[in-house]
This record gives C-alpha cells, structure tokens and sequence, in this order.
C-alpha cells in the first residue's frame, strides 16, 4: 500500500485488524472513510470484497472484484482476493488457478502462495502443498498459519521430524499458538516433555489467552499428563478443554434424536437403482471417530487397486446442494426422491471425486460421519462397499473426548453426547446393515489385532478385492494421511495402545453412560 496516502493506509490497516478481530461494523465504517480518500485504489477493492465475503454477500463481492480486475488486471492481491471468493463459491479448480495467476503476477506475495498451498492440502495434494507451502514461510518468516499448515503437510506426508520442526518454529514465533500445540500433540508417536509441560503451563496462567488457543494447549496438556501417568492431572486437562469448547459450541442431544429417527423412517423403502453397479469404485469407511478407519483405510490403500483419499466432504456436499435445490433440509426430502434423482446424485459424487481414481480403478473415502448417509447408498451408489469400523467402546469413548475436533460444535465435548452419539450410530447401522448386507459390512479393530492376516482377508474379500501381500505391510504404503492418526499408522500393528484402563473408576461416569439403551 505504499503508493496510497497515509491515511488512507492507516484507515485500511485499522480496518482490516476490525474485520480480522470480528468487528465487522467497525471495519465497514473505516472503509467508508479510506473509500472516500481513494475509492478505487485496489486495495480497498480487496478489503471490500473481503467484507462482503464476511457478511455472505459472495454476488457483491464478485462484482467488486470483477470490475477491479477489469480496471487493473496485472494486480496480484486483487486477483488473490479472486481466488478466495471463488474458492467461496465451490469454484476450486478457478480458485487454483487464480492464485496461481497471483504468483505469477507477484512472486512475493506470500498470501497467495499461503492459498495455493492450502488449497493443495485440501484437496490431498500433500506434495504440491508442501512446495509452496515453504514457499509462503520463506517470504512471510513470522507468518504463523502458512508454518502450522506446512507442518501439519508433513505430518500428512509422514515427515514427522520435520513436522516437528515446524510446529515448534511456529511456537517460536508465538508460545501460545494453539494450532502448534495441537499438531505436536498428533504427533501420538512422540511424548511432549517437560519443558512443554513447563511452557503449557505458563502459557495457561494468562488472563489474555483467546480461547480457541486456550481449548487447544489444555489438550495438549492433558496428552501430556496421560503419557507421564498422571490420570487425574489428564482428566482434568481435557474436561477443562471441552467444557470450555461446548460453551463456545453448544452441540444438540435433541436435533441428533431426531435426526437419527428422520433418516431411519425416510430410507426404510427406496426405489430399486436405475444401474445397481453405480459406484462399484468407491469404499466408504464409516463409522466413529477413533475407531481405527484409518487403519482400515490405510491397509485398504496399501493394495494396488485401490487408492486412499483420506475424509472427503463430497458426499454430504452434493445432499446439501439437493437439498438447497429442494428447498428442504435432508432427510426430510428422501422419500420423494425417485430413482433417476438417486441415479444423478451418484453421479455427481463419482464426477466430483474422479480425480482420486486417474492412477488407481477404486477409491476410498473415509468421512467417519458418512455414517449418517448410509442408508441412502443403496439408492445412490448402490455399488458401492460400506465398511463399518468399530473399536471397544469405552476406548473410542475416551479417545473421541480427548481429541481436539477442527469442525465445531462436536458431540465429543460432552460424556453423555458422546454416549449417545455412539448409541444413535451403532442403532441405525444394524438397521442399515439388514437392508443392504451385502453391501455393509461390521469390521472390528480388535479382531483386527488378535488374527491381522484372516482379517485382512476379510477386509479385502468383503471389498471385491484379491488379497495383496503389500496389505499386510500397510505401515509401508507411502501416502498422504490427513487424519489425527498420521503418525499412528506409519507403525505396524500394536496391540499396547488402549489408555482407558489406566483411568480405573475415573472413567466409571463414561462407562455407565455407555450402558444406557438408545435412546435416552
């Protein structure tokens, strides 16, 4: 901004820290007043578009940003700004190239190299992210979500060293970085040590601490009590974090009852497919959170014909478009659906998700809450194979409440949501899995454990798929996993990583929670 005139960027500079720091009136009053200094200056187009990307009024923001690219078509933050309203609109391949463009147009613009690599790792791109993620670190060294985003690339990538490496850099910048805090403790191969205990320590005692970084240290905290024995300190730690994080998100034991009893009535009958083997190519792996379908996922991976893309939104995507189109929330519109609408929904999840099948003829996709949409499948992708994943309840249990969830408000905030969360589940799939059995199949972590060759059998029998002996070396399988069990799965079977034991009658609440019939 160093050609604008002081005050203009002084106005600007305030406005955008307002809009950063979520007081989005005060920021539109201090562009109102840099509009009236230089009203066509690019970079109050960039932070108006910005605001009305903020207040959801993508239309507005495109116009704004249409006609200053119209006006001046070689400035780089303009056409980054681009990138992001695109991305905003589900135009991801036009976002790409945006800011690809931006790059090109200003090699030094750190932001946009910052979204192209964000966009890579979105999409599974782990190489590519963490080319042009350094990329943005190089130019912007204090810049703390390009290094959290490139550490957490390569812990995908299974660089944990590396990943390491930059999450600290980043506490280097910033001792009370959540994000940091939180990716050191994913790395679960790796105990934190007392100089962390000491620093998450000192961090916590701030009055300033914002809370989404306090939610996180408290859970790193409590990992790092778990791992040096203290269960009391440990427990503590992590009902300290999700009692403050449910506050923030309040989740809805109501909406989820009813929910649970909607999709059960409204797939109780389907129309028989229009083409029974649509979506032959696709596994999905459902389930609870923690319940090992990564595992799965990454012995699944390890075959030659089958390619592992980790937790893909395209599914629920394409039911929330229908539903827009409808102008009904799902389920509710189910049973209305006929068997050529089914037909073109499957064929819109298999076109948005074809990418994942140019080297490889199959697929995954293991979005643990597609458990939800199980029940359609047998209309939609009726080729498709569902592998239900389960572990030992009170070790799901514990590790889902221990687990610090990204998408928010979560059922795993809360013992008693957590219980009936996992009742609600494990209801509907018996329920699902009688009406398609040949299509659902119950897949059990610790059977996993006990006979890992015969299960793997199983696993692979159950997919259509030949055995592979690279299946049993799944630990080898180089990919990109972009799961809190990153580290976890670059290791060979274990049988020594159950914690809830060592909790004794501290986790007796859960446990009788775990007990009560669905639903309660």
């Amino acid at each position: 901004m160093s050609a604008l005139p002081a005050a203009a960027r002084a106005l600007l500079q305030e406005a955008a820290r307002a809009l950063r720091t979520g007081a989005p009136a005060a920021a539109e009053r201090l562009l109102a007043r840099a509009q009236a200094l230089c009203a066509d200056a690019p970079e109050v187009l960039v932070l108006q578009a910005s605001l009305l990307l903020h207040r959801r009024q993508p239309a507005h923001a495109r116009a704004v940003l249409e006609a200053g690219l119209a006006r001046h078509p070689g400035h780089a933050a303009l056409r980054c700004e681009y990138g992001n309203l695109l991305n905003a609109c589900g135009e991801g391949e036009a976002a790409l190239a945006a800011w690809e463009a931006a790059c090109a147009l200003d090699p030094q613009l750190a932001v946009a190299w910052y979204n192209r690599g964000r966009n890579h790792q979105l999409r599974g791109e782990t190489a590519a992210a963490i080319a042009t993620l350094e990329r943005a670190c190089a130019l912007a060294p204090q810049a703390l979500p390009p290094r959290v985003l490139l550490a957490d690339a390569l812990l995908h990538a299974g660089r944990l060293d590396d990943a390491e490496r930059e999450y600290r850099a980043a506490l280097a910048v910033d001792p009370a970085c959540g994000d940091a805090w939180r990716g050191l403790s994913n790395l679960k191969t790796r105990p934190l040590g007392a100089a962390d205990a000491a620093a998450l320590q000192a961090q916590l005692a701030r009055r300033d601490l914002p809370a989404p970084d306090r939610i996180a240290m408290l859970f790193a905290l409590g990992r790092l009590e778990e791992d040096r024995g203290q269960p009391r300190a440990a427990l503590d730690a992590f009902t300290a974090a999700n009692a403050l994080q449910k506050r923030l998100t309040p989740w809805s034991a109501e909406a989820f009852r009813t929910y649970v009893q909607q999709a059960l009535a409204a797939t109780a009958t389907l129309p028989a497919p229009v083409d029974p083997r649509l979506g032959e190519e696709v596994i999905f792996i459902v389930g609870l959170p923690r319940s090992g379908s990564t595992l799965f996922e990454q012995i699944l991976a390890a075959h030659p014909q089958v390619e592992g893309a980790s937790e893909l939104p395209d599914l629920g995507i394409v039911l929330q478009q229908e539903s827009r189109r409808r102008g009904q929330p799902y389920p509710q519109w189910v049973a209305q659906a006929s068997a050529e609408d089914w037909h073109r929904l499957g064929r819109d999840y298999l076109a948005r998700t074809a990418r994942w099948r140019r080297r490889r003829p199959r697929q995954t996709d293991k979005q643990p809450d597609n458990w939800k949409h199980a029940g359609i499948l047998r209309a939609m992708l009726p080729g498709a194979t569902i592998i239900e994943t389960r572990r030992d309840p009170l070790e799901t249990a514990w590790s889902c409440f221990k687990q610090p969830f990204y998408s928010q408000p979560h059922f795993a905030n809360d013992m008693a949501d957590i219980a009936l969360y996992m009742q609600g589940c494990a209801h509907a799939m018996q329920q699902w899995r009688a009406r398609d059995p040949a299509r659902i199949h119950l897949h059990v972590y610790e059977d996993l454990l006990a006979a890992p060759e015969a299960r793997i059998r199983a696993l692979l029998d159950d997919c259509g798929l030949p055995f592979d002996p690279a299946c049993l070396a799944f630990h080898r399988a180089e990919r990109s996993v972009r799961t809190a069990s990153a580290a976890q799965v670059r290791q060979p079977l274990r049988a020594d990583t159950a914690r809830a034991l060592a909790y004794g009658s501290l986790l007796q609440p859960l446990l009788d929670l775990l007990a009560l019939p669905w639903p309660f």
